[in-house]
């Protein structure tokens, strides 16, 4: 595998990063909240949870044993974690009943991360790999929540800035998928988690 730039293995860097990106990820779970006091709405309260759970796992992950020095990978991780933050509650949406979506995602966000712990990565990288809970039924479950609830706030939350930043998120996503799966693949015990799981979001589909 392609060593890891020496900077990168720092535990300062490592640690303060993850505090301003979970700062970040605070600030887009607190918009949700107090749109939830306005309306009362339970799928922004769960979505609101799933996404401070995520902010503080990001803080406490494990140190990484490789990470990919490719800028290509690096470019799609970053904009594919910033963009959704851009999202924000509207007054309308085309499909309000699809925040069924939002619940439904948000709690396989929420078991996903739980699955991952902290294994947790932005970047590809090589943690400890993860094969049981939600990571048995498909390779990327926290990314296919993200797809479930991403749908279901653009239809419930519908405006023209949500829809951009919909379709370049789910761009971004399905490229950070392919390049993570390059980075892990040269691991041989993932390249037999691949073959023991065959799906990478949906079963028996994709």
């Amino acid at each position: 595998m392609n060593a890891m730039p020496e900077i990168f293995q720092s535990r300062r860097v490592n640690y303060y990063s993850g505090l301003v990106l979970a700062a970040l990820w605070g600030s887009f779970a607190y918009s949700h909240l107090m749109q939830f006091q306005k309306t009362y709405e339970w799928a922004l309260l769960l979505f609101f949870f799933s996404e401070t759970l995520t902010a503080a796992l990001y803080v406490f992950r494990s140190d990484p044993k490789t990470v990919s020095p490719i800028p290509f990978d690096w470019l799609v991780a970053i904009c594919g974690t910033f963009a959704p933050i851009f999202f924000r509650p509207t007054t309308w949406g085309i499909l309000p009943w699809a925040s069924v979506a939002i619940l439904v995602g948000s709690t396989i966000q929420i078991l996903g991360v739980v699955s991952l712990n902290r294994s947790f990565a932005l970047v590809a990288a090589k943690r400890e790999i993860k094969t049981r809970w939600m990571y048995r039924i498909v390779r990327h479950p926290i990314y296919a929540s993200y797809c479930l609830t991403f749908t279901g706030y653009v239809l419930t939350n519908t405006s023209p800035a949500n829809i951009t930043i919909y379709a370049i998120t789910i761009g971004l996503l399905c490229a950070r998928i392919f390049r993570e799966e390059a980075h892990l693949a040269l691991d041989p015990l993932y390249k037999e988690y691949m073959r023991d799981v065959r799906y990478r979001l949906i079963p028996f589909i994709f």
